[in-house]
């Protein structure tokens, strides 16, 4: 019997991680404080799971912000401008590579393949000193291994972490970073060295890009890095974990013949195709470790279609070497069922967070191994049948009416140029026209009233006047500012994606169902159990509110369909496509009914579009197809004079300009300063793009203030390759993660920076 996890949310189940940085980085604690926190968290993880039976148990899954942050600390590629002396990375030189400071931004953050955590991007270049400047994977196994516990010390493969990184500042975007694998090999040498001397026997290396199609140099990087760590991993049992999707045949052949390698782990959840090639070959006396439990969705493990698949591969790989795992690391689920009170009990027997997904990957071994709990199965297998039969699960006339919807294009009537030609006339804005992303800072004030009308101790009228100043504060900031395009602020809202999940159909709830998406940031995705429907308007009452404040455009404010699907636990007993459609229809009556009620500027973000995209390129277009169908659904029924528009955030967006562009929006607001201006480029080589654009001027996820002559630099770059007359000036993203002394600077001198452009561009200058 074989149990193994690939890796375990950090925050802790109650947030424990998040309210203890936020303390940290406010001053208000120490580092011994924040210490003591996370020692307490590995402890209680690393219990649990000895608890439960699981036999590889990870360490150095742990972090205080990001594991690609972590190995850059491991490997020393500290940046230059972060002044890294000699010696261990400490805190102030972590948190200020992952948040910026005063002086200094913040490094790139990106979205880790295809899900909604958000990684610290490495810069690198030929000059980089690599040096062992952080010992926390050594130190986190010495750690459980006080408290009685081996682990399976857990790395950032060495060839994932390179192409994972990016060119430094200053250096060409051409450079090979996988030229850098001997330096990086030296660093991971001492490290695996010392874990070794600590007396670890396992060692799992995270190479996740193995999904992804490679070219031959990468593959051949693989070969050459676990070549060249052979000697030193010689008495290590070493397993290199793959996950996210299928493996390709030359992926796999190279994989399975690394030198020095024990185990291999695939994910078989998403990676169904990788079992056939298992079933055409394994290496012969290696280990496999089986990803059948699933690390990215919240529904109870169908026990006995997973025992097929694990008998069926016991008979490739042999009994004594097949292990049971998840098919990724945890870090993507919530954290324990046992938190949530309040979520209705029939829905509560079909999910499993990641402290059930343990008790089902050692149910799954013992079963394998002959002691079978059928109490457990028996119980599971209710679950699963109550869940397929439940009738609150199918809404036939949601479903005709999505079903619908395949045999059109759905494209609005007049194209994009003549749009804002109309929508110019109306709002007669400025050229380069100022606007925000929607979101203004969550104060505690305001927390506090929304959580007191969610549990009855205010009135709904005190909840409104409450909400409504609210919104007049926001909205004469703005026009204090001199903003063109204003925003209500969401002070009603918790979140972009849960908001609009409590007023539609088929969606249910957690109270504790956190999950990590980057630093101390948290969500609480939704989970869509059945068929999507909206019961009545959601936004207009508030929208409404906010435009008689004022006499300049108020954008109505909506989360797109492929957000809500991307940012929620979706159903898996469907093709998320459809479920996509059901929940665009949904949006649509929403957007009409807030045109009809005088909102004619709206706003649909699209921030996870770019997310969703599978990682394999054979099945891309087909995601990119139904998406951007998708969104053209909600906005097809407007009058010209109504302007959309979309925003995107934190991904790479330059592989999927065209069809960014075919979601024909009049306007799209999108991240562009945190990743060093690379949306930029895609303009530069030539695409042309005739909607209106806003790339954002400023991070907003780093309390650093921006001056003004640094926007204004940031908005003659965009001018180079933009037209002005469809350029927009923005922040990269929503403000609700800032104060408002951050805030108020930060848009004063974007207001200030654009004036600046305006004045050089009407003297012709």
């Amino acid at each position: 019997m074989a149990s193994h996890i690939v890796g375990y949310p950090r925050m802790g189940p109650k947030r424990e991680l998040k309210f203890a940085l936020e303390s940290f980085w406010e001053g208000k604690s120490s580092a011994d404080d924040l210490q003591k926190v996370a020692a307490d968290l590995r402890a209680s993880i690393w219990k649990q799971m000895t608890d439960a039976g699981i036999k590889y148990i990870p360490s150095n899954t742990f972090s205080y912000y990001d594991q690609m942050l972590d190995t850059t600390a491991m490997l020393g590629a500290v940046p230059p401008r972060y002044g890294l002396n000699n010696g261990e990375i400490e805190f102030d030189t972590y948190f200020s590579m992952a948040r910026g400071n005063a002086s200094v931004p913040a490094m790139e953050m990106t979205k880790w393949f295809d899900t909604n955590y958000h990684f610290i991007v490495p810069e690198l270049g030929p000059d980089v000193n690599f040096t062992y400047a952080s010992h926390k994977a050594v130190n986190e196994y010495k750690e459980a291994k006080a408290l009685g516990v081996d682990t399976v010390p857990v790395l950032i493969g060495p060839v994932s972490y390179l192409v994972l990184s990016k060119p430094a500042k200053g250096v060409d975007k051409s450079f090979c970073l996988l030229s850098l694998l001997p330096k990086v090999l030296a660093i991971y040498k001492e490290v695996v060295a010392d874990l070794k001397e600590a007396g670890a026997s396992w060692v799992q290396f995270d190479e996740p890009i193995f999904v992804l199609d490679l070219d031959s140099q990468t593959l051949q990087a693989f070969s050459t890095a676990y070549a060249e760590l052979e000697s030193t991993l010689s008495g290590l049992n070493v397993l290199i974990e793959t996950y996210f999707a299928d493996i390709t045949a030359e992926a796999y052949q190279t994989l399975t013949a690394l030198n020095g390698v024990t185990a291999f782990g695939f994910d078989l959840v998403r990676g169904t195709k990788t079992l056939d090639l298992i079933k055409g070959g394994f290496p012969s006396g290696k280990y496999m470790f089986a990803g059948v439990v699933d690390g990215r969705n919240i529904w109870a493990n169908n026990l006995a279609a997973s025992l097929d698949t694990l008998n069926s591969l016991e008979g490739i790989v042999g009994k004594d070497k097949l292990v049971v795992s998840t098919s990724c690391s945890l870090l993507h689920t919530a954290v324990d069922l046992v938190n949530e009170t309040k979520l209705d009990n029939e829905i509560k027997s079909w999910l499993a967070f990641a402290a059930q997904k343990i008790v089902e990957v050692n149910a799954l071994a013992k079963a394998l191994s002959g002691q079978k709990d059928e109490a457990f199965f028996s119980s599971n297998a209710a679950a699963q049948a109550s869940r397929k039969s439940s009738p609150r699960v199918t809404n036939e006339a949601v479903q005709k009416a999505a079903a619908a919807l395949k045999g059109s294009d759905h494209r609005r009537a007049t194209n994009v140029s003549a749009r804002l030609d109309a929508q110019q006339k109306k709002f007669n804005l400025p050229i380069l026209p100022t606007t925000t992303i929607g979101s203004f800072p969550q104060t505690v004030e305001l927390r506090r009233v929304r959580r007191e009308y969610k549990a009855n101790k205010i009135s709904e009228e005190e909840y409104v006047s409450s909400i409504k100043e609210e919104i007049r504060k926001v909205v004469e900031l703005q026009e204090n500012l001199d903003i063109d395009v204003l925003v209500h602020g969401e002070p009603e809202r918790n979140d972009m994606v849960e908001y609009f999940g409590e007023q539609l159909s088929g969606f249910a709830f957690t109270v504790n169902g956190w999950v990590q998406s980057y630093g101390s940031r948290c969500v609480k995705p939704p989970i869509i159990y059945g068929d999507v429907s909206r019961p009545k308007p959601m936004t207009v009452f508030w929208s409404s509110t906010a435009q008689s404040m004022t006499k300049r455009p108020m954008k109505g404010m909506l989360t797109g369909p492929v957000t809500i699907l991307n940012w929620s636990f979706v159903r898996n007993d469907q093709p998320r496509s459809e479920t996509t459609y059901q929940i665009a229809l949904a949006i649509k009556d929403e957007v009409e009914d807030l045109e009809k009620a005088g909102i004619t500027v709206i706003q649909i973000d699209e921030a996870a579009l770019r997310e969703g995209l599978p990682l394999r390129k054979s099945e891309q277009a087909n995601y990119l197809d139904w998406a951007v169908h998708s969104f053209r659904i909600t906005n097809i029924g407007v009058q010209d004079t109504t302007q959309i528009h979309t925003h995107m955030c934190y991904s790479n967006f330059n592989d999927i300009i065209h069809s960014i562009i075919d979601m024909d929006a009049d306007v799209i607001t999108i991240e562009n300063s945190r990743s060093d201006e690379k949306l930029l480029s895609v303009f530069r080589d030539g695409v042309k793009y005739g909607a209106g654009i806003g790339p954002g001027v400023y991070d907003i996820h780093s309390p650093r203030i921006p001056p003004t002559d640094e926007i204004a630099d940031r908005i003659n770059k965009m001018l180079a390759v933009l037209e002005k007359n469809i350029l927009w000036v923005n922040p990269d993203c929503g403000l609700k993660t800032r104060k408002y002394p951050e805030v108020n600077p930060a848009l004063t001198n974007m207001v200030a920076a654009t004036k600046l452009i305006r004045n050089q561009l009407a003297s012709g200058k």
